[in-house]
């Protein structure tokens, strides 16, 4: 029988423009790219030049200090644009489809880290800590897969996952080779094949948001001590692990999520990495010069535009109000009935948790000082002093942040809390830059 783990600490936010259960339709794009910045903490170097073809699987660029990490094209076609931004930084690398979809064979019967890292599958593992590209040379006491996402918005996995429980069980299969493999799951999803996936620990996660995030998982489950590494993957990308195990061939194709109050009928869509953005917003929205297009989870994602390209890890592309032309009559001073409040300041909260609610992209105040009033304590359901490891970062206390659980955060982790945040603090900034500081000095 799988443990339970109940956490209370958190926040549910209802927001308008949940996607539908059900798949549209969408148009391949001619082009798709690659982009570094996807791969937090690995330089660059790029292995193609501009006109060479490419199979789907064939490495467009390498990580600097470990070479044999690949980061591969998910089509084939012709490499079009080698693009570099100030000081020669590598934004992306684009393919132009030669609509074929052929594929290079990798062998799978060898050493599975081997062939994750010569198939590109191995750029798509983050270790803890310092929530990065994993290191090749590390030996991780776990590898943590998350198999639901709590935040407002997110995609539902049970539902992307129909259909393809086997090439799922097979990725979990060949990560139980490199380390012991922890699962984790909610409640719904207890009743389902989840529950008895073999080869893995299925731990079901009963809270609020966060809890679908791997980080509060692995605080649960098997903390992190310094010294100690694990490694995450996402669950859908865990299909494409056993995908490339059954088939011998890469396939880097996902269903996303296509929601926001400002998408017209927010559904599902089936879609490569790196695919054009406008294929799935074409027709869904309005005037894109008044709207927040969000690669990746409302969130946890980034700003981007209807030319961007699908992020390596996005789950979900979601459309908001940008807030820019907002104008409320008599401002705070109105019971606001259609605004959300933690703390009870309007009416709304008399509709119940059922109500949804659209959120603009505003911040509604300026950054204020920080004060320990505890209100992230209350939405931040891990073992680790949120407040003081924040104010030790911004310190540059490294002694502390290692004493107060840096090693274990990621900074998603600190969504909720950012957004409950009075003083209106990029706590997810701060963390970020917390870890790449500390990654230095440790290195």
């Amino acid at each position: 029988m799988s443990k339970l783990i109940k956490l209370r600490k958190g926040l549910d936010v209802n927001l308008k423009g949940k996607a539908a259960l059900e798949t549209v339709s969408v148009k391949c794009p001619g082009e798709y790219a690659l982009v570094p910045d996807d791969f937090t903490g690995m330089k660059p170097k790029v292995v193609v030049n501009e006109g060479d073809t490419v199979l789907a699987g064939d490495a467009l660029f390498v990580d600097k200090k470990h070479p044999e990490v690949k980061f591969v094209s998910p089509v084939s076609g012709t490499v079009t644009l080698v693009e570099r931004g100030d000081r020669r930084k590598l934004l992306s690398v684009r393919v132009k489809s030669d609509g074929k979809q052929q594929s290079r064979e990798f062998d799978v019967k060898g050493d599975i880290k081997a062939v994750l890292m010569e198939s590109g599958m191995f750029a798509f593992f983050r270790q803890r800590p310092y929530d990065v590209v994993a290191n090749p040379e590390d030996k991780p006491k776990a590898i943590f897969v998350s198999a639901f996402n709590s935040m407002p918005l997110s995609q539902d996995f049970s539902y992307v996952v129909k259909g393809q429980e086997e090439e799922f069980k097979a990725g979990i299969k060949a990560l139980s080779a490199i380390a012991k493999v922890n699962l984790g799951i909610n409640v719904a999803q207890s009743k389902t094949f989840l529950n008895d996936v073999p080869n893995c620990e299925v731990t079901v996660f009963d809270g609020p948001a966060p809890a679908g995030n791997v980080g509060v998982q692995i605080n649960h489950v098997d903390p992190i001590n310094k010294g100690e590494v694990v490694w995450t993957i996402g669950a859908e990308e865990v299909i494409f692990v056993g995908r490339l195990m059954k088939t011998g061939r890469v396939d880097l194709t996902r269903t996303i999520a296509v929601a926001g109050s400002e998408v017209k009928k927010p559904a599902y869509a089936t879609i490569k990495v790196g695919q054009k953005l406008d294929t799935l917003l074409q027709g869904q929205i309005s005037d894109e010069s008044s709207l927040r297009i969000i690669n990746g989870n409302v969130m946890t994602g980034i700003k981007t535009s209807k030319d961007g390209y699908l992020a390596a890890h996005a789950t979900e592309v979601n459309v908001i109000p940008e807030g820019d032309h907002a104008d409320e009559f008599m401002g705070w001073i109105m019971p606001r009935f259609n605004t959300f409040s933690t703390h009870r300041s309007y009416l709304s909260w008399l509709f119940g948790k059922k109500k949804e609610y659209v959120f603009d992209a505003r911040v509604k105040g300026g950054e204020r000082h920080m004060i320990m009033s505890g209100e992230y304590d209350k939405v931040f359901p891990m073992d680790i002093f949120a407040g003081y490891l924040i104010k030790a970062i911004i310190t540059g206390d490294i002694d502390r942040q290692e004493a107060l659980g840096i090693y274990e955060v990621a900074p998603e982790d600190f969504a909720i809390a950012e957004f409950v945040d009075s003083s209106k603090l990029e706590l997810q900034r701060i963390v970020r830059e917390g870890l790449d500081i500390l990654r230095k000095e440790n290195a």
